[in-house]
Formats: C-alpha cells, sequence, structure tokens
C-alpha cells in the first residue's frame, strides 16, 4: 500500500489534510479526522482494511490534490549507514580521511526537528548566511509501535513502511558548530523533507536480500542534472539492526522516524565535495528543483529557498578565570584548593 497525506485543490474540504490509499493514479480517502499517526499507531493489518474500503469509494486524482509531508514523526533519528558517505564527508566538513575506526562499532545516529518537516514540493528555508546548501538522499523506515531494549528480530515487527527522507544540510554552519563536539544542530534543524508517501512493509519485501538489506536504486538529480545515484542495500547495517540500536536502553515510539543516513556515490554533494577538493558541482541556489527517485518509493521534489534573516544574538560572555573564582570566593567562601592548608 501506498498511503499519503494530502489536502484537496478545491472544495468545501480544501485545505484540510486527510489520509488515504493510493492506488492507479488516485488517493482515496480515509474517514475524516483520521491521521497518519492514528493509521500507523494501529497497526498494518488495520491500515489494510481501512484501505480495502476507501478503495470502494471514488479517489481524487493525484493531480488534483496537494500531497504532504505523509507523517508528523513523534522524533526523528538519522543515521550515518554509508560508509562512503562518511569517508566524502570527512574530508569535506572536517579535513579528515577515511573512517573512523568506531564507526564500525554501532549505527551512530542523531536527533533532528520533528516541528519542521516538509512535505513534496514545498520550498526549503535554508538560513539566510547560509551559503553551502546541500542535500541528503535517504530513505526513513516508520515504527509502528513501541518497546525498550529489542532484539533484531522484534525490531523487524515494528516496521510499519518506508517513505524518502532529505536532510537538507547548511553544510558552513554544520562545518563550524561540529568543532564544538556535539555533532550538527543548525546545519541541519531548519528543514527535513519526507514523502511523498509512506509505502508499506509488506511492498517493499521482494526487494529484500539474503541479508535483509533492500535492494532499491536511489539517485538524486538537481534541475534534472543526476548528479548521485546507489544502491539502499549498500548500508552498513539494516534498518531492524538501527532500531534495535535506537532502542538500546532507551525507547522508541509509534511514529518514530529512523532515517537510513545518506546514500555513497553522490547522495549529498558534500561527499562530493569532500573528494574533489572543490564545490563541485557547486552548492545548491535559490531556485534550483531537488528531485529525490528511490524504486518502490516514487520520487520527492522540493525548491531550495532562503529564510529571512535572524535576529543577532549577543556574543559568548568571555569572562578570566581568576576573576571568576575571587567573584566565588566572596559569595561562597573559600574552595577546597584555596583553604589554609590545603596541599592542593
Amino acid at each position: 500500500m501506498k498511503l499519503a497525506t494530502f489536502t484537496a485543490n478545491a472544495g468545501a474540504d480544501a485545505d484540510q489534510p486527510r489520509v488515504g490509499v493510493v492506488a492507479n493514479g488516485l488517493v482515496h480517502p480515509f474517514p475524516p479526522g483520521l491521521t497518519m499517526h492514528d493509521v500507523v499507531g494501529r497497526g498494518l493489518d488495520a491500515a489494510r482494511r481501512s484501505a480495502d474500503e476507501a478503495l470502494g469509494s471514488p479517489g481524487h486524482p493525484l493531480a488534483d490534490v496537494r500531497l504532504r509531508a505523509p507523517l508528523r514523526p513523534t522524533s526523528v533519528r538519522d543515521f550515518v549507514a554509508f560508509e562512503e558517505h562518511v569517508q566524502g564527508i570527512r574530508q569535506a566538513i572536517e579535513g579528515s580521511a577515511g573512517v573512523p575506526d568506531a564507526w564500525y562499532d554501532a549505527p551512530t545516529f542523531y536527533f533532528t526537528n520533528p516541528h519542521a518537516i516538509l512535505g513534496p514540493d514545498e520550498t526549503v528555508p535554508f538560513p539566510a548566511t547560509c551559503t553551502a546548501r546541500d542535500l541528503e538522499l535517504e530513505v526513513a523506515v516508520v515504527l509502528l509501535g513501541a518497546g525498550r531494549s529489542l532484539s533484531v528480530e522484534q525490531a523487524r515487527d515494528l516496521v510499519f513502511g518506508y517513505t524518502i527522507m532529505n536532510d537538507w544540510s547548511a553544510r558552513d554552519l554544520q562545518g563550524r558548530e561540529m568543532q564544538v563536539g556535539l555533532g550538527p544542530a543548525k546545519g541541519k534543524d531548519f528543514a527535513t523533507t519526507l514523502g511523498p508517501w509512506i509505502v508499506t512493509a509488506d511492498e517493499l519485501e521482494p526487494h529484500r536480500d539474503e541479508d535483509g538489506f533492500l535492494r532499491l536504486w536511489c539517485a538524486v538529480s538537481i534541475n534534472g542534472v543526476e548528479v548521485g545515484r546507489d544502491l539502499l542495500a549498500n548500508m552498513g547495517w539494516t534498518f531492524e539492526a538501527m532500531i534495535a540500536y535506537a532502542s538500546r536502553d532507551s525507547r522508541v515510539e509509534a511514529g518514530d522516524v529512523l532515517g537510513s543516513g545518506t546514500v555513497g556515490n553522490g547522495g549529498c554533494l558534500g561527499e562530493l565535495w569532500g573528494r574533489r577538493g572543490r564545490e563541485d558541482p557547486p552548492a545548491l541556489a535559490p531556485g534550483d528543483v531537488v528531485t529525490l527517485t528511490v524504486d518502490g518509493l516514487g520520487s520527492l521534489s522540493n525548491v531550495v529557498g532562503v529564510a529571512g534573516a535572524a535576529p543577532t544574538l549577543p556574543p559568548a560572555r568571555r569572562r578570566d578565570p581568576a576573576l571568576a573564582r575571587k567573584a566565588a570566593s566572596r559569595l561562597f567562601g573559600p574552595s577546597p584548593a584555596q583553604s589554609p592548608g590545603s596541599d592542593q
């Protein structure tokens, strides 16, 4: 099944988000008031029953509706599961060669912003101070239930379906802030695109190889020119292994979205910049149209834009350590290291 969130372009229900099943160029709506989060949380069997009922009623041509982000995620974890991407992007962002040994220990991820989710054809508001605008071609898995410290086998039962994900990246902001050692923040959290719909897990099972990876070709183009292509099965870990790791000593929930990380062989511009030692292809420019295409999942396009300038922040307060200690002593008394008789 392909399950979408959409709004009608005209009529009494225009601009009211609906969930529906996509088939033969039509989207057949589910009952009003039902969100994709509701559908996902009820599980695959319930989703099939709702889809069967919806397919018995007239549908809307896809040309007559606007597809929205299929899901408002409970949370978004983004992994880094492709060695080739790690090699190129480390060279571009950190000036470091190779893959760190720690990458092989576990499928590392970071959390990004579930409140900055975009859908198909929306304009991406890059920060006004960013000039190194980049895309990231990924596939994301959507969870249908909760769990803690799951095994890989248990994690498999939590897979509802998959969607295309674009983890937009402000590389110049990212490169600076990652020097602090906490990973990306403002270089990433301004926008993530999901869509065009969620394809349920059963539909992609024929693409699974003997090791559990999905053999799906993934491609990215800018203004109609392909710049990258890779096989999703080149991941270092399966989605089930990533779910299990995310749940370790923690918890995952229905509606969580977990991104694969960027595919290799040009899945983002930064990887190519790192390999080539220059911005080739050039950074994204306002008005560029970025299209991600994945076998079995469809195509997802967005237009590159620029947000308005954000208010300025005051600079960090720099304090003289000696003056800070004196001020603390006046308030709280001398520290043990300053006490008479101390051997510190």
